[in-house]
């Protein structure tokens, strides 16, 4: 019999993936014809991968802004949220850290950072102006007005209009997922000018161990040493957080330090 590919193993962007995994998921393949369709409309008519993802997450939020950040469910959303949040808080999050969140999406996690931080002291930013003003929703949910959180949209991720050495906490949770590598890079060449020293920032990706792919432009796979060594490029230390290995999420997370 054979051994069944390891999940980091898997390449999914390959005709033999996919054939199998519509022979094991017929109700799939309608969505992902669909996907593909829209797929072919988008590069047709977006100039580059950020209007390409802002015209995809609007395409989603229409339907759901809670599916459009990954989430199948509310109480996924909630379950999801949490968990980053309970996350860096063992990590040493305190409320006095300003905290920086790269594709807030509509605060899935960002509420309760917000929450617990001091007024003033998180900063949103995302591509999507939809899924900003679900954000601001959620906001008005949740009460949190009166924290004065920062929420910008963006066009890029150099960072430009942000202060200097600023934000002792970045957090990244399902972008890079979504990021071809140039973007990648201009996030890691440009976030570090924003960090005070000693600063972390936490980031989640797809891992592969096999070949590096892209499903769609809307998933990207990388091998943790292609964005360890690309953060170490810009002179961060970088390291794989195995204890996030054994929460329930599909994602890895690297964190990357900026040296004191």
């Amino acid at each position: 019999m054979t051994e069944p590919v390891p999940p980091t193993r898997r390449n999914r962007a390959s005709l033999t993936y996919k054939l199998r995994y519509a022979a094991k998921n017929p109700d799939k393949i309608k969505p992902y014809l669909a996907r593909t369709a829209r797929d072919l409309k988008l590069r047709l008519t977006s100039r580059d991968h950020v209007s390409y993802y802002r015209a995809v997450m609007k395409s989603d939020a229409a339907r759901s802004p809670e599916a459009a950040v990954g989430s199948r469910s509310h109480e996924r959303w909630l379950r999801l949220g949490q968990m980053q949040f309970d996350y860096l808080l063992k990590h040493g999050l305190k409320p006095d850290d300003r905290m920086l969140e790269i594709g807030c999406g509509n605060l899935r996690a960002g509420w309760r950072f917000i929450d617990y931080l001091d007024a003033g002291n998180y900063y949103g930013i995302d591509i999507s102006p939809d899924i900003l003003l679900a954000a601001q929703n959620t906001l008005v949910r949740q009460g949190l007005g009166d924290k004065l959180p920062h929420l910008t949209l963006v066009d890029d991720l150099k960072l430009r209009f942000l202060p200097s050495e600023h934000f002792s906490v970045v957090h990244a949770h399902s972008v890079f997922s979504h990021s071809p590598l140039d973007v990648i890079e201009e996030c890691l060449s440009n976030v570090g000018r924003v960090m005070v020293p000693g600063g972390i920032f936490d980031f989640t990706f797809d891992r592969t161990e096999g070949a590096e792919h892209h499903v769609l432009r809307e998933d990207f796979y990388y091998r943790t040493e292609t964005l360890t060594s690309l953060a170490e490029k810009y002179g961060f230390a970088a390291r794989f957080m195995e204890d996030w290995e054994e929460l329930p999420h599909g994602q890895s997370k690297i964190r990357v330090t900026k040296p004191a």
